[in-house]
């Protein structure tokens, strides 16, 4: 019982009576069901753990893109390029995107990190009922990218951004593979990477306190209640209950795909990532064949008396002469013949490509040491940033060469993870030898006017000096066959986050773990020593780039591989292919 108060306009003698009645507590459980993702960043409100090796994916944005490969000029496939996180707002943006379609169906590639799970749902769903095909790719816009200015304005006839596809780097993540599998047919071979992990369901309690109390004013007894609400501290579960569990056995059902890809999502801890091999999607019927992202995006599809139903032919001058955009890296440009140029003195020897180049360039070049002549070694300089069209650039060079056997001989500061790994793999593959050194071309910088001699290569001498292998750059050569590094070069590794996925690379490359601990100690640039490299097996011996590419090797028995005589002085001089 309470003590009551006077109250002015009412007598002394008659107090207010008040009951307090018991307090009662309820507290109301809510929950939101996310994928915890990878790859993604902070997203207000989705309750989506924000991971520290995060790669900076946005929100999943649907661009109708172009293909601007080479031998596509009027007649060319399409695509929706689906790139970025899935968020509760991503099934309509994609609903807009194909009603602007109308009764065109393109196929949908996808890279993603992953995202809200229930919009994934959504998302599959939505991509089933339009009879879309889908496939894991990256797209490389060539003119200019979303969203910069004027870009995509005058493109004309519906096609805004031209580019090209590739898997090289390529994603599907977390709740990423749940939409993937509402596609007709879906492609993920290549160099492409799916993986699953748990559903992680954040819980956000609240108590509710309702406090009654009566009072009587002149006779007449009043009911006065009053609601307080508390928020509690959240919290998270890793392990998916079996409601959730049931929604998405159903939805895989209803997809026609197998019960496998729950088994792996539950057996993978939500903190880690799970790669789903090929061999095994095909198996769950989540992939429908071992095809590439070339089996929607390849030139080759409008060719043919009947192309494709996303090739469409339009007039060439619907693409504009330019286009404004950030200035880019001033490169080296090829000036037309027909236009008259200062001549520029030859100096004697000058780095190629060379880690300031802004993107990773390939060419083949020959031995020019005076010791070797006629009978000098061939290889491949790999020298700049390693980026997105680093892996399908190099495949694309070694379907070309007469020889596709040669060494890489590489210099790089490194650049995108995923990108290193596939272009990594490709060299294991291959079974390419890699040396860490850098590539001199003999008075100029490929591909500039005077580069060639006579029989139509590029010449040069391997370089000690001013070489670096950093970060992403070691992966690419961890999947050489002998891998080498020269003595004066600098190799330096640092932990790039995705530890599972780094990991797994190096175990099947058959590296000593010891290599995988030396990337984890440090998060900045630590360069490893010789010995070291030896120890932890990132290099097969003390051997140096002479072993490759020295003037001598040719004459050893049995000859190497890229040992080849120069063709005959009235031989026609082919330019050696360069990417």
């Amino acid at each position: 019982m309470i003590s009551g108060h006077h109250l002015n306009c009412i007598p002394r003698w008659f107090r207010v009576l008040v009951r307090l009645a018991p307090v009662l507590a309820i507290v109301m459980m809510a929950f939101a069901a996310k994928a915890d993702d990878v790859l993604i960043q902070t997203w207000p409100d989705t309750f989506i753990l924000n991971d520290p090796s995060s790669d900076g994916f946005s929100d999943m944005r649907f661009i109708f893109a172009r293909s601007s490969a080479v031998g596509c000029k009027t007649n060319c496939p399409e695509w929706i390029s689906a790139e970025g996180a899935i968020t509760a707002g991503t099934p309509a943006l994609l609903k807009r995107v194909l009603k602007k379609l109308g009764t065109r169906k393109l196929p949908i590639i996808v890279n993603s990190p992953g995202g809200d799970v229930d919009a994934a749902l959504q998302l599959g769903r939505i991509i089933r009922k339009n009879g879309l095909d889908i496939a894991i790719g990256k797209t490389e816009f060539s003119d200019c990218w979303p969203g910069t200015k004027g870009c995509g304005v005058s493109f004309g006839k519906g096609v805004a951004y031209f580019g090209v596809a590739s898997d090289g780097g390529a994603m599907c993540n977390s709740a990423c593979p749940l939409m993937f599998a509402g596609g007709l047919r879906r492609v993920a071979g290549g160099w492409a990477y799916l993986g699953v992990h748990q559903i992680t369901t954040t819980w956000f309690p609240y108590t509710r306190h309702f406090r009654t109390t009566y009072k009587t004013i002149r006779g007449k007894r009043y009911k006065v209640t009053t609601e307080t609400i508390t928020d509690g501290q959240s919290y998270k579960t890793y392990k998916m209950g079996k409601r959730f569990a049931r929604k998405i056995s159903a939805y895989l059902t209803e997809m026609g795909v197998g019960q496998g890809v729950l088994d792996k999502m539950k057996a993978t801890p939500a903190s880690d990532i799970q790669r789903i091999s090929l061999h095994d999607m095909l198996t769950m019927k989540l992939a429908t064949s071992t095809d590439t992202v070339e089996l929607f995006t390849g030139v080759i599809l409008c060719m043919g008396d009947k192309p494709a139903q996303n090739c469409r032919e339009i007039s060439e001058d619907t693409r504009p002469a330019a286009v404004t955009t950030k200035p880019a890296p001033a490169q080296q440009a090829e000036v037309p013949s027909s236009q008259p140029v200062k001549a520029t003195p030859v100096e004697p020897f000058q780095g190629a490509a060379g880690n300031a180049a802004p993107v990773m360039r390939f060419v083949v070049v020959r031995g020019s040491d005076p010791l070797c002549d006629p009978d000098c070694p061939e290889w491949i300089s790999a020298e700049g940033a390693i980026t997105p069209r680093t892996p399908q650039k190099l495949r694309q060079l070694l379907a070309a060469l007469d020889n596709p056997r040669l060494p890489i001989v590489i210099s790089s500061r490194g650049g995108d993870l995923f990108s290193a790994l596939a272009a990594g793999r490709l060299v294991h593959e291959r079974e390419l030898d890699v040396v860490v050194a850098r590539t001199n071309i003999l008075g100029c910088n490929p591909p500039g006017a005077g580069c060639l001699d006579d029989n139509g290569a590029y010449v040069g001498l391997i370089s000690q000096f001013g070489v670096e292998c950093d970060s992403a750059c070691a992966l690419v050569l961890a999947g050489g066959s002998r891998r080498l590094v020269d003595p004066k070069a600098r190799l330096s590794v640092s932990s790039m986050g995705q530890k599972q996925i780094v990991k797994a690379y190096l175990e099947e490359m058959a590296i000593n773990p010891a290599l995988f601990a030396a990337i984890e100690l440090s998060s900045v640039e630590r360069q490893l020593e010789s010995d070291t490299m030896l120890k932890v097996g990132l290099t097969t011996g003390p051997d140096t780039s002479g072993t490759l590419t020295g003037p001598s090797i040719c004459r050893s028995s049995p000859k190497p591989d890229n040992c080849r005589l120069p063709p005959s002085a009235s031989a026609q001089a082919k330019t050696p292919p360069k990417f």
